[in-house]
């Protein structure tokens, strides 16, 4: 396996129809995506278990690798998806990754649709594994290790896979020179670090892997209120400007059933059939942040999260960190 040239898929909206507003249900009305296979990580909390409502109400099977399974299993019967098979995954150790998806390849199913979804956000100072800062760790190479193991059948189905990332790129690239900020820690330039690793992951992977037909897509599923903010103070989403001292959430937020619909439409639409390796929003591909636009901090994707350079720097420290490289 090795990489090829292909076509960049411009980084430019292409008129979804869907936008800001649109609920994951109403991406796939219409559609019997039977027969098809997901996994999505975090799929039994916030803009997961969306994720998971829209897909399962399309026919899909899905499946969610979780740390606390039996809670998960919980939540999801409570949600009438009881039907959703779960197995033990732990984000932060790659040991667990690597039996779930031993386990996964050994049941010999099938796999289309891989979401890459779970995530924790602006942690206090947390080091798990060899000491690796624990939003690096968890938010991009849990999922990198997660997505080379699972190779074998995303490729051998020309899947798609989607990373979640989001506007928290904007506050900062790769630390290449720190990337485990041993030099001293920043739980927003971490989170940032991981939201744009998130990105430039599925810049390279695309890269990688069109030529085995598996395309890969960024998204960034908006502001909503989930349990991602556990580690803020109401104090810090009022510095923020997400709420107000009454807990009022600002408009221009989302409920977890739109935000969790630009993933649903970047892992199913007909219209990115022979695209990929693009950052997403509002159900459609993002524009490049316009600097001197008053929504510059919340709209578009910065220059640094789509560089293909930088996409293939951080590939090859994520596995020189992780030691699996499906393409080495």
């Amino acid at each position: 396996m090795r990489r090829v040239d292909i076509q960049p898929t411009p980084q430019k909206p292409i008129d979804s129809g869907f936008g800001h507003d649109t609920a994951a249900g109403s991406v796939v009305e219409g559609m019997d995506l039977s027969g098809c296979a997901a996994i999505v990580t975090g799929g039994y909390s916030g803009l997961g278990l969306e994720t998971v409502r829209a897909l399962a109400g399309a026919g899909v099977s899905v499946t969610v690798p979780a740390r606390r399974a039996d809670h998960a299993r919980g939540v999801l019967a409570a949600a009438d998806l009881g039907g959703v098979a779960v197995f033990e995954m732990d984000l932060g150790s790659q040991e667990s990754v690597k039996r779930f998806a031993a386990g996964y390849l050994d049941a010999g199913q099938r796999l289309d649709i891989l979401i890459n979804n779970a995530a924790i956000m602006a942690c206090p100072e947390t080091r798990v594994g060899p000491g690796w800062e624990a939003q690096f760790a968890t938010n991009h190479l849990g999922h990198f290790t997660l997505t080379n193991e699972l190779w074998p059948l995303l490729s051998d189905g020309g899947a798609r896979v989607v990373s979640l990332s989001s506007t928290g790129h904007k506050r900062s690239g790769i630390h290449f020179d720190d990337p485990q900020f041993l030099r001293g820690y920043d739980k927003w330039e971490a989170y940032g670090q991981a939201k744009t690793a998130n990105s430039l992951f599925a810049v390279e992977l695309d890269a990688r892997g069109a030529g085995d037909g598996v395309r890969a897509f960024a998204v960034n599923p908006g502001g909503i209120m989930t349990g991602l903010q556990r580690h803020l103070t109401q104090e810090e989403m009022m510095a923020a400007g997400w709420m107000d001292s009454a807990g009022t959430v600002r408009k221009g937020f989302k409920t977890p059933e739109q935000g969790a619909a630009t993933s649903v439409w970047a892992a199913t639409s007909p219209l990115l059939d022979g695209r990929g390796g693009v950052y997403c929003e509002d159900c459609d591909i993002a524009a490049p942040t316009d600097p001197a636009s008053e929504l510059a901090r919340i709209a578009g994707v910065d220059a640094h999260a789509v560089d293909p350079d930088s996409a293939r720097r951080l590939w090859d420290l994520s596995a020189e960190l992780t030691g699996v490289n499906a393409f080495g």
